[in-house]
């Protein structure tokens, strides 16, 4: 089994920043991408940032130029640095790892996802 956790959420003023981080742990054959999505009160939940393996990154277009994305490829962890935070990036915001897991002689692509972080933009 694969566990996701996700920490590094919370309150902070329309201007700030925060960094988030996530960790997976587990039977990890290989992780082949990692990303974060986020959803808010009543939206669907929405592709904010993701990394590939050869770190290859695509963000969405409201937070290019003031999120950043990063992995730590031998720790099986992703970052996004948020600076410039508005309102309206309010959400809670949930990592995913895209994995090749073997079982017996298949190799099969499995999406994990985390708990979820609360991340409140707010004067």
């Amino acid at each position: 089994q694969v566990q996701l956790v996700a920490s590094g959420g919370g309150l902070v003023q329309p201007g700030g920043s925060l960094r988030l981080s996530c960790v997976a742990s587990g039977k990890i054959d290989t992780i082949i991408g990692m990303g974060w999505y986020r959803q808010a009160p009543g939206k669907q939940r929405e592709l904010v940032a993701s990394i590939t393996v050869s770190n290859s990154t695509n963000y969405a277009d409201s937070v290019k130029g003031r999120f950043t994305i990063s992995r730590v490829n031998a720790k099986n962890t992703v970052a996004l640095q948020m600076s410039s935070l508005q309102p309206s990036d309010t959400a809670v915001y949930y990592c995913k790892a895209d994995i090749l897991q073997r079982h017996s002689a298949a190799v099969i692509p499995e999406t994990y996802w985390g708990q979820g972080t609360q991340v409140t933009v707010s004067s």
